[in-house]
């Protein structure tokens, strides 16, 4: 696939893609033919808390694309450009897979107990999308080796991984070279949002940009830090990183 679609804008770090939804599917799609891919999904908290992560992100094999209008933000008083698309992984995950359709095969794992099995009946059941597995990112995960085995075991093509930043991250990098999975995708908390135990921001507060708002006030205990002294960090972070990916 030409990458005449997509541009490589550094930010905190990481090389992070401007493309769109069809191109990133296409991508993705293609690159199932001949190597394994991990995405990811940057927002602020992802450049903040994969700071660690960095030098194992950077590869040929690790797509990484923009989540936010946070990125937006950070990304304009740097570059002074526009990313082509909005992408994050609650609307672009089930948008791929439904682009692969009767070829996915899915394997879930991560969010608390129950939650992974309610949006594995929601992904077969709404989307038709085939689920070959599941397991919890609690009791289920502890036994690495054997959690690798079940994954393989099962035929799954497309892991996704929700564990939030930055575990979801070290949990790929650490056990991606195992599994024999095409694709590997860092999902934060879209198996809450399908299983119906997270509500999405109604659409008004998603066209204005404002979900992180909504989710602020559902949850301000857990989100106040991401939301308040932790944009302060992301925001000092990116200019001092500057245009460099080092």
């Amino acid at each position: 696939m030409s990458r005449e679609n997509s541009e490589i804008i550094p930010l905190g770090g990481f090389a992070i893609q401007s493309t769109s939804s069809k191109h990133l599917a296409d991508q993705l799609q293609e690159n199932m033919a001949h190597q394994q891919t991990t995405l990811l999904f940057a927002n602020t908290n992802f450049i903040v808390k994969c700071q660690p992560q960095k030098s194992a992100l950077t590869n040929s094999n690790t797509l990484i694309v923009n989540d936010g209008v946070g990125i937006d933000i950070a990304t304009w008083l740097i570059h002074k450009k526009k990313f082509r698309e909005n992408l994050n992984g609650t609307d672009f995950t089930p948008f791929f897979l439904q682009q692969l359709g009767a070829d996915a095969k899915v394997f879930l794992l991560g969010a608390k107990p129950g939650i992974a099995q309610r949006a594995a009946q929601r992904l077969q059941e709404e989307l038709k999308i085939q689920v070959v597995g599941y397991r919890n990112g609690y009791d289920e995960a502890r036994d690495t080796q054997a959690l690798v085995e079940t994954i393989n075991n099962s035929g799954a093509n497309v892991v996704l991984v929700a564990m939030g930043n930055p575990y979801q991250e070290q949990w790929i990098i650490q056990h991606r070279t195992q599994l024999q999975a095409n694709v590997l995708i860092g999902v934060g908390a879209l198996l809450d949002f399908l299983a119906g135990d997270k509500p999405r921001a109604p659409q008004i507060f998603q066209r204005l940009r404002l979900e992180w708002f909504y989710r602020l006030c559902l949850e301000p205990s857990r989100l106040l830090r991401r939301y308040t002294v932790d944009i302060i960090v992301f925001l000092q972070l990116c200019l001092r990183q500057g245009k460099s990916l080092s």
